[in-house]
């Protein structure tokens, strides 16, 4: 039945194929989302321990943004709210594992405005704007046309191979995951993290193939492409021809300092994925980390492979490239794994590049603070789609386009953690951070955060409590209020006086 009912609304979420567009100037759109990928995994933007030199080949043709956040630190509501440029509390979208994503909101979806906008429209990967555990995340009107979906890599009964496109192409090549997952441990690490699925039969190859599939012929210009992979999410399982490679002793171990023992005792309430404190030198973090570091070296050189694929046919000068993630990974940091409601830099700050060759600068980087939020009216403005006013970014084109200097773009940003379905106790906080300072306010909770990151850029002497930063606190305490009550969803429309 769950199978009828999800081929069913397939059905009617399917789109027609949109007729040749009158005009070839419009730039077609390669969106290019990682799954908890953190902000310091890119050669050329400061990291010496990982190999990424596809993904420094597009910070060379394009602009680097290296203090970009995302608007809540786990998927569900990262992704609505990077899809629509709204924040998650505007959309009422606040958890992973959500019923459904809200049908009035399906027209805000940026596949949903590019459709409109005449342009053809693709997924490939996760979408998880609504829960998949336990059933097929139902299909909405989201506006693609191509819908090749694949949600966690591991295959599970409730998600029949005919709708996990994933384990279809390993089904058509005559693959069992069972057969080869885990079949080449690599030695000297622990099961925990370890090798998964060989690189030629990994979920990552299959996203790229499938893309640039699209790219060669399936998708009519101007198109608007979601390439949407899975790793570098936990369980840090990378193929083993890039784990073979990594030399884990030579990595530097996760940010840590016995303080945090004490620290992370008075958010013991709080809800994140694992809220006991584990110190680094307690475990393996060092393999951990060889683990997450493979996966992303992985991902780079498919990524090359999709760029080679753009510039062979022709389409690399009209074709925009976002490559982002939708939040970030604490892997060890301050004795923290995973996600969940904290804010420090592991967790909210993401890799963020856009490219558009001869359109917008080159090899620039730009230390603004921005917001996912931001894209969606960044690559509307870039298509000459209109900007609906209910969007709450802030197109980036002025720094693209060098006509505003690349330091400044927001006073701020605010990233936000509402009602967890995963805690007891039901998680709400908010963060805002500035040039200098960050606060993070746990509502309900007698303890906040408030981190003063020129002195302390690693986030460990906290300083809510600190009677000579109180004004600071107090500033930002007020900045965020007034952020939060003006991002505020307004309800229906008015239609009269009274």
């Amino acid at each position: 039945m769950q199978r009828r009912q999800f081929l069913a609304s397939a059905a009617v979420g399917a789109q027609p194929r949109p007729a040749s567009p009158q005009t070839g100037t419009r730039p077609n759109i390669l969106f290019y989302c990682t799954d908890q990928q953190r902000w310091d995994t890119i050669t050329s933007l400061g990291n010496p321990h990982i190999r990424t030199p596809n993904l420094d080949r597009l910070a060379a043709s394009g602009v680097a943004f290296t203090r970009a956040f995302c608007q809540n630190p786990i998927c569900t509501p990262s992704r609505a709210s990077f899809m629509t440029g709204c924040y998650p509390s505007n959309l009422h979208v606040h958890r992973n594992g959500n019923m459904r994503f809200p049908a009035e909101l399906e027209p805000r979806l940026l596949p949903r405005r590019f459709r409109d906008h005449g342009y053809d429209t693709a997924l490939i990967g996760k979408l998880h704007l609504s829960g998949a555990q336990n059933r097929v995340e139902p299909r909405i009107d989201d506006g693609y046309r191509v819908f090749e979906w694949s949600h966690q890599p591991t295959p599970e009964p409730y998600w029949p191979v005919e709708v996990h496109a994933y384990h279809s192409w390993l089904r058509d090549r005559g693959v069992s995951w069972k057969q080869l997952y885990r079949s080449r441990p690599i030695g000297g690490y622990p099961r925990t993290f370890n090798s998964g699925m060989p690189s030629e039969h990994h979920e990552v190859p299959w996203g790229v193939e499938r893309a640039i599939a699209q790219i060669r012929g399936g998708l009519r210009a101007p198109w608007y492409m979601n390439v949407h992979c899975f790793a570098p999410h936990p369980p840090f399982d990378p193929a083993p021809e890039y784990l073979e490679r990594m030399k884990p002793a030579e990595l530097p171990e996760p940010l840590w300092r016995e303080s945090d023992l004490a620290h992370n005792a008075d958010f013991a309430n709080v809800d994140h994925n694992t809220t006991k404190t584990i110190p680094p030198h307690s475990y393996e973090a060092r393999h951990m980390k060889a683990c997450y570091y493979a996966m992303i070296e992985q991902i780079d050189h498919e990524f090359g492979r999709l760029y080679d694929a753009l510039t062979e046919s022709g389409q690399l000068e009209n074709t925009i490239i976002v490559f982002t993630s939708d939040h970030g990974e604490m892997l060890g940091d301050h004795g923290l794994r995973y996600k969940g409601c904290r804010f420090y830099d592991s967790a909210v700050r993401v890799p963020l590049i856009l490219s558009w060759k001869g359109h917008w600068k080159a090899g620039l980087r730009s230390e603004a603070l921005t917001e996912l939020v931001d894209l969606a009216p960044t690559l509307l403005e870039a298509a000459g789609a209109p900007i609906p006013g209910q969007i709450q970014g802030r197109s980036l084109g002025p720094i693209l386009r060098g006509e505003a200097p690349p330091g400044r773009h927001r006073d701020f940003v605010r990233s936000e953690f509402f009602d967890s379905s995963n805690a007891a106790n039901h998680s709400h906080a908010t963060m805002i951070r500035d040039d200098r300072y960050k606060l993070t306010v746990y509502h309900g909770q007698p303890i906040g955060e408030f981190f003063d990151l020129r002195e302390d850029p690693h986030e460990f002497h906290n300083l809510w409590n600190d009677p000579a930063r109180a004004s600071e606190r107090c500033r930002l305490t007020a900045q965020l209020l007034d952020a939060t009550a003006l991002a505020a969803d307004v309800g229906a429309p008015v239609f009269g006086r009274f």
